[in-house]
């Protein structure tokens, strides 16, 4: 383990993980150069759904490197992550895109199902799409959060294979063990603040699939439901194969399968995260050789916030994506 492979340390007037995640998120600059132009492609999944995918417009030669980047619980390409990573991609001639979780595009999918933490499956199709389509560029991934994990357990589950789509891969502030991280993400002032942010998204966007497809869960018990935990075992764990809640986190984690992991992988976990405790991020043991962990003190939950401007703010999010890219980059 290097806890100072990314040497981070936040602005004196951002003290704590909340105050770093939510100034991040909120206020904080995202990108030095032009804000970046996105392209479109609507993708037809195998059991004939789709995914909308954005790709960067900015200039790359025709063998740089594709970044592709699978944004966290209710992203986008308009989170402050992908932005950030996409400036890093342009001032480094790399070709960058972000392919949408199912219904996270501004359109409801088609099927019965959404998205999960440990849809494996579907970031190898994705990622056997990207290689297919961009046969003369090495491949780079990164998740943050919810796409993280399940990055880190395609890897894990794939083994040697994953060295065929990928270079190398990284992940950012993801809970690797979804039990502990959807546990405190419950509690106290996670429940007050970040909870009622997911759930004011996820729950409208459940209603709609059941009106999609009736009787698909009970629509009373789910509006009852005030936490992901409640959540998952109404909506995400039963749509997506697993039995509850439980059966989810636990078989969904990628922290049991990362000394499985064939590839050079990076996982990036700031110890005073909100949503990630300190005490469930993985140890040397648990890694493997071919992962590399980075556990600086400070950054919050996808925050390190630098201070820039006047008297240091607004500051920027651009270091944690230049570190992470580098890193990337250095194992091509």
């Amino acid at each position: 383990m290097n806890p100072d492979g990314f040497p981070y340390a936040a602005p004196w007037w951002l003290p704590g993980g909340n105050a770093q995640t939510m100034w991040a998120a909120l206020v904080s600059r995202r990108h030095f150069g032009p804000a970046p132009r996105w392209a479109r492609s609507r993708w037809i999944t195998p059991d004939g759904d789709f995914v909308d995918v954005d790709q960067a417009l900015h200039p790359s030669a025709p063998d740089a490197p594709l970044l592709v980047l699978f944004h966290g619980l209710e992203g986008s390409s308009t989170s402050q992550y992908a932005v950030a990573f996409a400036d890093f991609a342009a001032a480094h001639g790399l070709a960058y895109a972000v392919p949408h979780f199912r219904g996270c595009s501004g359109e409801l999918n088609h099927a019965p199902r959404a998205y999960h933490s440990g849809d494996f499956a579907e970031i190898d199709w994705i990622l056997r799409r990207f290689a297919s389509e961009h046969p003369g560029r090495p491949l780079l991934a990164v998740g943050v959060s919810l796409g993280g994990n399940a990055l880190m357990r395609w890897a894990g589950e794939l083994g040697d294979a994953a060295a065929q789509r990928v270079r190398a891969i990284a992940s950012v502030c993801s809970p690797l063990d979804l039990a502990a991280g959807g546990h405190a993400i419950g509690r106290g002032f996670n429940r007050l603040v970040y909870t009622r942010m997911f759930m004011r998204s996820m729950v409208p966007k459940a209603l709609s699939k059941l009106e999609q497809h009736p009787g698909l869960f009970d629509r009373e018990a789910l509006l009852r439901a005030r936490d992901l935990y409640e959540f998952d075992n109404l909506f995400t764990a039963p749509l997506h194969g697993f039995r509850d809640t439980a059966d989810y986190w636990s078989r969904a984690s990628a922290k049991p399968v990362l000394h499985c992991i064939r590839v050079p992988a990076l996982a990036l976990n700031a110890r005073n995260d909100p949503f990630v405790p300190a005490s469930s991020l993985p140890t040397v043991q648990d890694a493997g050789s071919c992962v590399t962990l980075w556990q600086p003190a400070q950054g919050g939950h996808v925050g390190f916030p630098v201070s820039h401007g006047p008297f240091g703010m607004p500051g920027h999010v651009r270091a944690m994506p230049e570190a992470v890219g580098h890193w990337l980059l250095a194992h091509l």
